[in-house]
């Protein structure tokens, strides 16, 4: 079976997911991740991709971005994984494929996921079993979003930036996000949206996305939809990631 093709469309924002081939480690220690982290700022700046959340897993990561053009976020990850494994390979003497192939993706209905989509990567730890709490991780942007840590990584989506008028009152709402666990169905929808190459949203969302880029991003749909008339107009070391 063919792979589905990957969709990208400026302004849309997308969940992201890089793994290790076979799920092997691809982060040996703080120290990756502060490597990693700073290529994904550089790369990010440099192929206009804005990163709204992110996590660094043991074997994987994690990124909601928007792009700014319809192949920044592939630029950004192509440079990235390959950059990174050169620098892995090199640190511990190996060789070959340190990915799972290519990244996984999906677009993301703002109004309807954005935000549970960063709960769902800033979780991802406690789901995981490693912390209780996802303050008690350090590698992903749940301190910056919810505490307010600085940051040259994350840029707050408008729909952030909505949940106050002072940045207090807005992490403040962001933490009472986190007071209920997300649940299971939703994690279930936002996981095989992104693996499958799916749209995250509603029928109308998807329906709109097939009308911009006409291709099928709805499970159970192949083939490419008949063509529509395209919409117009759309730890204090650590690196401040």
């Amino acid at each position: 079976m063919a792979r589905r093709r990957r969709i990208s469309h400026p302004g849309i924002a997308q969940h992201l997911i890089q793994r290790g081939n076979n799920r092997q480690v691809c982060f040996a220690n703080e120290a990756d991740m502060v490597t990693y982290g700073q290529w994904l700022r550089d790369y990010s700046a440099k192929y206009g991709v804005a990163i709204h959340a992110w996590v660094f897993m043991t074997n994987h990561v994690h990124i909601l971005a928007t792009p700014e053009g319809a192949d920044s976020i592939a630029l950004m990850m192509q440079a990235l994984g390959r950059q990174y494994v050169r620098y892995f390979n090199a640190r511990y003497h190996r060789t070959g494929t340190l990915w799972e192939g290519r990244y996984r993706s999906c677009l993301v209905d703002s109004d309807a996921y954005l935000l549970q989509c960063q709960r769902y990567i800033e979780m991802n730890p406690v789901r995981a079993a490693m912390v209780c709490s996802p303050r008690e991780y350090r590698w992903s942007s749940y301190h910056t979003n919810a505490h307010g840590k600085a940051s040259q990584l994350v840029t707050p989506h408008a729909l952030y930036q909505q949940l106050g008028k002072t940045p207090e009152d807005r992490q403040l709402a962001y933490r009472a996000l986190f007071v209920e666990q997300l649940a299971v169905e939703l994690i279930e929808t936002i996981s095989q949206a992104t693996l499958s190459g799916l749209a995250l949203g509603n029928d109308r969302f998807k329906s709109q996305i097939e009308s911009l880029t006409g291709q099928s991003v709805q499970s159970g749909k192949t083939g490419r939809p008949a063509k529509q008339p395209k919409a117009t107009g759309a730890d204090e070391r650590f690196i401040l990631l």
